[in-house]
């Protein structure tokens, strides 16, 4: 495992100062967004010039894509709004490999209108499981066509809202083109805290073997999210079961600020030491 980070981390005014900022904190995985490379996050075009372009300024300074967002509200209470959604994702999907990334990380999505990260009561009724599927059927047949892998992740205001949701899912879809990305903070968010610990061993049991990335956040015991570090999650219960579940990849930074990257890198470099040396 090695530690990555968010390429928007980095507000920059073009693609190769971003990736200059992730080099220069000794960074080599990087969490990719289209708006790095000055288009919308989720572009109705992304001409290959600008693929390329974004290709050869991660080759040219050592850095792996591992990811880039994808993320759409895939149950928005407006169906066109999901189709352009949709549409919007098969974009990304064709570029995927003049970028140089084959996996495209999802949001869920959620009832709320407004807000794809919200939760909504409309998130539990069976309509918007439906919804769901549906969307996610389209999304996969994009990922065939396309090659590239697709990862949700569990997230507390979205329909998928834990680990066993996103089992759930894995299993009525059935496809290998759908992974996830997992985030102890997600998961600990709503747990009494002398159950978090069981929390992710749970998570780990019915997710552990399909995790493609891990997200590395924080949140405090009154739900803000946080740096790494700064708050409840247990990094070495969280990262020890990422090494049980045989996972080698990017541990991404997130949920934070550029002037607490130097610190949050440290952490977790000073975390991942102490599981390799167990």
């Amino acid at each position: 495992m090695q530690p990555g980070i968010f390429a928007r981390t980095f507000p920059r005014t073009s693609v190769e100062e971003v990736f200059d900022a992730v080099r220069a904190h000794g960074l080599e995985y990087t969490q990719f967004n289209m708006s790095c490379a000055g288009l919308p996050s989720m572009p109705d075009e992304i001409g290959p010039e600008v693929a390329a372009r974004v290709r050869e300024a991660a080759e040219e300074r050592g850095i792996t894509i591992a990811a880039v967002s994808g993320t759409f509200n895939m149950i928005h209470p407006d169906d066109g709004a999901r189709r352009t959604g949709l549409r919007r994702l098969e974009v990304l999907a064709a570029s995927c490999e003049g970028v140089g990334t084959s996996t495209i990380t999802l949001c869920t999505g959620t009832r709320d209108p407004e807000n794809m990260w919200r939760r909504h009561p409309g998130n539990d009724t069976p309509e918007a499981w439906r919804d769901l599927l549906l969307s996610m059927h389209t999304a996969l047949d994009v990922a065939e066509d396309h090659g590239v892998t697709l990862a949700f992740e569990p997230e507390p205001g979205n329909v998928v809202s834990s680990a066993a949701r996103g089992r759930r899912l894995l299993d009525e879809m059935g496809s290998t083109r759908l992974k996830v990305v997992i985030d102890a903070a997600n998961l600990v968010q709503n747990a009494i805290p002398a159950r978090a610990r069981g929390v992710l061993e749970e998570a780990f049991k019915l997710l552990g073997e399909d995790v493609v990335i891990a997200h590395a956040k924080d949140i405090t015991a009154l739900g803000e999210a946080v740096a790494a570090g700064k708050g409840i999650v247990d990094y070495d219960a969280y990262l020890g079961l990422l090494r049980r579940a045989g996972f080698g990849g990017p541990v991404v930074l997130h949920g934070l600020d550029e002037t607490e990257v130097e610190d949050s890198v440290a952490f977790l470099r000073g975390r991942l030491a102490e599981i390799r040396a167990e």
